[in-house]
């Protein structure tokens, strides 16, 4: 299927019925539909050509999502360029992908103008919202943009081009918080496999609302897909706000929401959640980094039994693995505690193994690499086939994770291959220490890392935030963690610092951490 498949599945449904819902305003699935036959029309009267990149940079917006499905009924190709990104990132990001037309928010105007002339193969620059800038060349406002389409225009023609399910859909950069971002090159049978896999792990009403705060740029834009295959609607808020995000829930009775840990940190910190109506959810996706298994025992009590995790990354989206609400408990209702520290089984679509060193894979139990096989991992990495043959060694994709899998067949990871800490010649890993520390009440979040040590090699540091009001010493942590899970894996440094450094996603940054302790000793 191609991304606008999903549109007009759920168009085929109830043409009627509202697709997407910003600040109280909703546009019906033929209203959408019509839209994006003229956005595709408009980029066809540029000269795109099935397969040239067309980028979006803007917030979450329903017009720049709907543009999304313009680009892919035109065959082109969607770029999601995050609004958070540094201009000079996303300069990089534009050029890399080969990008011919970007169409933007208005308010982006400023970084646009920026960058605009190193970028060459630029050839046409649309603001969503406003009239053309003289200054910036190719500049076409949104009016202007849109006459450009002709008859194809019509919501009742038929699409001419009916690409292979092995057609490129999305280019998405991997963030480059690690070195110099790369483009991960995703096919329509990629995110078919996603949309697929999603409706078989997680329950799913026959009309699903799903409230998008997270950006679309990322997991909260792919999420939408399986929704919109059921004609469900889509309710896009344009700011983060979880107040707003509680009272929306409630007006609009969500069955559907995605959160980072850190935003959901927020939500059970909110004074008022236990006010809030929340009764219409099923499902609550948690994921993207990893989550404090005593802030979600908090949030399986205060929010409801429905948090469900998904566990993936840009080269194989969202759905390697799966811990379902039902997943959280066990028989008797109660918690499973020893799960909750999982990323759930492997999802029906995806075999996964555990890889050693040498290319051996591992039995249960056993900690190495969690390479993965399916439909749902990438074609590769865009004008960079030395990275995508690494990715692939042994027949494989490698996702740079280190884990094992239990006697139950539940996936746990236990670090990120570059994060793990080797301190006396134990290898201690980071997720399980910052595990331990989030069990004190004090503190909100935290990253373990590890730093050069004359005597240890490495030497497991953490960096805490603690929650309004609380002060604890780095010697207590120290102490806490050691009762926990033992002296190696105690950290030998502490440093409380005000709040911690985050990606444009909300991933802890540890090479910002890293970078600035070094330089610091």
């Amino acid at each position: 299927m191609r991304l606008v498949d999903y549109l007009d599945k759920g168009a085929s449904v109830d043409p009627g019925a509202p697709c997407l819902t910003t600040d109280g305003t909703s546009s019906s699935y033929a209203q959408v539909r019509e839209l994006s036959f003229r956005i595709a029309a408009a980029l066809a009267g540029l000269g795109v050509a099935p397969g040239d990149k067309v980028a979006i940079l803007s917030a979450n917006d329903p017009v720049a999502f709907t543009c999304v499905f313009g680009i892919s009924r035109a065959g082109a190709v969607w770029c999601p360029i995050n609004p958070r990104n540094e201009a000079s990132e996303n300069r990089q990001l534009l050029d890399l992908f080969d990008c011919t037309v970007l169409i933007h928010q208005k308010s982006f105007a400023p970084l646009v103008k920026q960058i605009r002339a190193e970028l060459p193969q630029l050839r046409t620059v649309v603001p969503l919202d406003g009239e053309a800038d003289p200054e910036v060349e190719g500049s076409l406002s949104w009016q202007d943009f849109l006459a450009h389409a002709d008859a194809h225009a019509d919501a009742d023609a038929p699409s001419l081009d009916e690409p292979s399910v092995d057609d490129l859909a999305m280019i998405v950069g991997t963030g480059g918080t690690t070195g110099k971002p790369k483009g991960v090159m995703l096919t329509g049978t990629n995110l078919e496999t996603m949309t697929a896999i999603t409706l078989m792990s997680y329950p799913f009403a026959e009309r699903p609302v799903y409230l998008a705060l997270a950006p679309l740029t990322h997991a909260a834009g792919v999420l939408c897909f399986p929704v919109l295959a059921k004609a469900g609607e889509i309710v896009v808020m344009r700011t983060p706000d979880v107040e707003r995000f509680l009272d929306l829930v409630a007006l609009h009775e969500v069955t559907h929401t995605f959160l980072p840990p850190t935003l959901i940190y927020m939500v059970l910190d909110h004074p008022k959640l236990d006010s809030a109506e929340l009764s219409s959810l099923q499902c609550f996706w948690y994921g993207a980094a990893p989550m404090s298994t005593t802030r979600l025992e908090e949030a399986l009590t205060r929010i409801g039994p429905v948090m469900a995790q998904l566990f993936g990354q840009t080269e194989a989206p969202m759905m390697v693995s799966a811990l379902s609400p039902a997943d959280h408990f066990l028989s008797d209702g109660s918690i499973a505690h020893e799960r909750l520290a999982s990323a759930g089984r492997p999802t029906p679509l995806v075999t996964v193994a555990i890889m050693g060193e040498d290319g051996v894979l591992l039995d249960h139990g056993e900690r190495g690499e969690i390479v993965i096989r399916s439909s749902l991992v990438m074609r590769g990495y865009y004008r960079n086939p030395e990275a995508t043959v690494e990715a692939a060694a042994h027949g494989w994709h490698h996702t740079g994770d280190i884990g094992y899998v239990d006697e139950h067949g539940f996936l746990f990871i236990v670090d990120r291959a570059k994060d793990m800490v080797i301190t006396g010649g134990f290898n201690v890993y980071s997720t399980e220490v910052e595990q331990a520390l989030m069990q004190h009440p004090a503190v909100a979040d935290c990253a373990v890392i590890g730093l050069p040590d004359d005597k240890w090699g490495e030497r497991v540091t953490a960096v805490v935030q603690l929650r309004p009001g609380q002060l604890v010493s780095g010697p207590d942590l120290s102490a806490f963690v050691k009762e926990r899970i033992g002296s190696v894996k105690s950290p030998k440094q502490v440093e409380v610092w005000a709040d911690l450094p985050r990606s444009k996603v909300g991933k802890v940054l540890k090479t910002e951490i890293k970078a600035t302790l070094i330089g610091a000793g």
